[in-house]
C-alpha cells in the first residue's frame, strides 16, 4: 500500500466534518456563543439537529437545502465552506506525499476559519491564531521540516515585522493602521513557513488586498476610501496557504 493512501484518505474523510465545524465557529465564536461541544440547532424553529440532519454535504442535499421540521432554508454557507474543506484536503493530496497531505490539509482548515471570521468581523481572535503558531512550531519539528529553533524565529520575525508597520503608521497618521490580530496571524504563519516565506507571504496578500480594494472601487463606480478597513488577516491567511504550496513545499524533502 502507498504510504500517501491512508493519509490521504484520512484528509478526505475529515475534510467535511472538519468544514462542518468551521461553519458553526465562524459563526458562535464572534458573537460570544458557546462553540466547544455544543448542540447545533436550527435557526429558523430552533429544533436541536439529530445525527441524519448533521452530515457534512450530504444532509443538504437530501434535504434540498432546507430543514427537516420548518423547511426554512439552510445557509448555504454550509455546505460551501464543507466543499471548501474538502478542495484543501484535495489539494494537499495532489501537491504532498506522506504525513505532510493531512499537515497541509490542516494548515489550510484552519487558515480557511481565520480567513472566514475576518472576512465577515474584521477580528482577529487570540483563540485562533495563537494555537495556530504552536501547532506549526509542532508539525515543522515533528516532521523533520526545520529545526526546534527556527519557527520561533519564524514567529518572531513575522509577529515583529507587522507591530513594528503598525506602530509606525499610528506615529505616522495618528490612527490605527493594523488591527492588533495581524501580527499575531503573521507571527503564527512564520512559525510554519519559516522567516524566509514571510516576504512571499506579504507579497501574495498585499496584490490580493490591492485586487480587491480595486474591484470593490470598480463595482461601486467609485473611488475606494483610504480609510475603510479591508480584513488583511484574511488576505494573509490566503497568501500562507499560496506560499506553503508554491514556495516552502516544493523546497522540503518528501516527508515519511
Amino acid at each position: 500500500m502507498p504510504t500517501s493512501l491512508p493519509w490521504t484518505v484520512a484528509a478526505l474523510m475529515a475534510a467535511p466534518c472538519v468544514g462542518s465545524f468551521i461553519g458553526l465557529l465562524t459563526l458562535r465564536l464572534p458573537a460570544g456563543l458557546p462553540w466547544v461541544a455544543a448542540r447545533s440547532a436550527c435557526d429558523g424553529c430552533q429544533r436541536r439537529l439529530a445525527f441524519p440532519d448533521l452530515l457534512p454535504l450530504i444532509s443538504f442535499l437530501a434535504l434540498r437545502g432546507r430543514c427537516r421540521t420548518c423547511r426554512a432554508p439552510i445557509p448555504r454557507r454550509y455546505p460551501l465552506i464543507e466543499a471548501g474543506c474538502l478542495l484543501i484536503a484535495i489539494g494537499g493530496a495532489f501537491t504532498q506525499t506522506g504525513a505532510m497531505i493531512l499537515a497541509t490539509a490542516f494548515f489550510g482548515w484552519c487558515l480557511l476559519a481565520i480567513a472566514i471570521v475576518d472576512a465577515e468581523n474584521l477580528w482577529l481572535p487570540d483563540v485562533l491564531t495563537l494555537p495556530l503558531g504552536l501547532a506549526g512550531w509542532l508539525v515543522v519539528v515533528c516532521l523533520g521540516i526545520a529545526a526546534p529553533l527556527e519557527p520561533l524565529i519564524g514567529a518572531a520575525v513575522g509577529y515583529g515585522a507587522l507591530a513594528l508597520v503598525a506602530w509606525a503608521y499610528k506615529r505616522l497618521r495618528h490612527r490605527e493602521g493594523l488591527g492588533g490580530g495581524d501580527p499575531f496571524l503573521l507571527g503564527a504563519i512564520g512559525a510554519w513557513v519559516g522567516w524566509e516565506g514571510l516576504p512571499t507571504v506579504l507579497l501574495w496578500a498585499c496584490a490580493l488586498g490591492l485586487g480587491t480594494a480595486l474591484f470593490l472601487g470598480l463595482r461601486r463606480r467609485r473611488r475606494l476610501s483610504m480609510t475603510q478597513p479591508l480584513p488583511f488577516g484574511t488576505f494573509l491567511a490566503a497568501g500562507a496557504w499560496l506560499t506553503w504550496l508554491l514556495d516552502v513545499t516544493p523546497h522540503l524533502a518528501h516527508a515519511p
